[in-house]
């Protein structure tokens, strides 16, 4: 309860102080005021996605069900905030660009992380053996992790429409640092949360199983 209040406070300031307290950038106006959410899903997205390769190469290390657990909650909590990113860029792009969507290389390259990561519930709802489930979605989440620094670099290795992040004022980066600080926060809490749904998950099915081997 501690951890989910103190989530929800730092989400309340960062959006007060993104919407009230920092300044309204001369050229694209209120709508910039996006890039503060734009920018920490995209970076809770990175970092959850990041989390579910350890927990898969870990699980792989030791089969242990709850680095599964964890692997899995990352992905889907990161596959969550990346969705979040991409839409959000698009409410940026259409003001912006003129277009709520266009295949530069770093709007392209998400595009292909997301459907990559999109593959990976595929996989799992497609195979009825839990440890076998449990081993080839671990391969999976590192394999797929190689999509993530290829979308971070998209805008350096290839010239297009995407903005680079220069230097910022003072009030714009403490906005921006309190903003990844609670998203990261919220990611944080909602991970407790979904491995608590995962280990309570597998009692139900130790038991349910318990129960049918003394019927039979």
């Amino acid at each position: 309860m501690i951890l989910d209040g103190a989530a929800g406070i730092c989400i309340l300031l960062a959006l007060l102080m993104a919407l009230g307290w920092a300044p309204t950038e001369a050229t694209m106006g209120h709508v910039q005021r996006i890039l503060y959410f734009h920018v920490s899903t995209a970076w809770v997205g990175f970092l959850a996605l990041f989390a579910g390769l350890v927990g898969g190469v870990v699980y792989l290390c030791r089969e242990d069900a709850r680095f599964d657990d964890l692997s899995q909650a990352s992905v889907e909590i990161g596959f969550t905030f990346v969705t979040v990113a991409i839409v959000t860029g698009s409410l940026w792009a259409k003001p912006v660009w003129n277009t709520w969507w266009t295949w530069e290389p770093r709007l392209t390259t998400a595009a292909i992380l997301w459907l990559i990561y999109l593959a990976y519930f595929m996989l799992r709802d497609g195979i009825e053996d839990p440890r076998r489930e449990a081993r080839l979605a671990a391969v999976y989440a590192i394999v797929a992790f190689a999509s993530i620094p290829l979308t971070f670099s998209a805008i350096f290795w290839w010239r297009g429409m995407h903005p680079v992040m220069g230097e910022l004022r003072p009030r714009v980066l403490v906005t921006l640092l309190v903003s990844v600080g609670a998203f990261t926060l919220l990611y944080v809490a909602l991970l407790r949360h979904r491995m608590r749904l995962a280990s309570l998950g597998r009692q139900i099915a130790s038991l349910r199983e318990h129960l049918r081997e003394e019927r039979g």
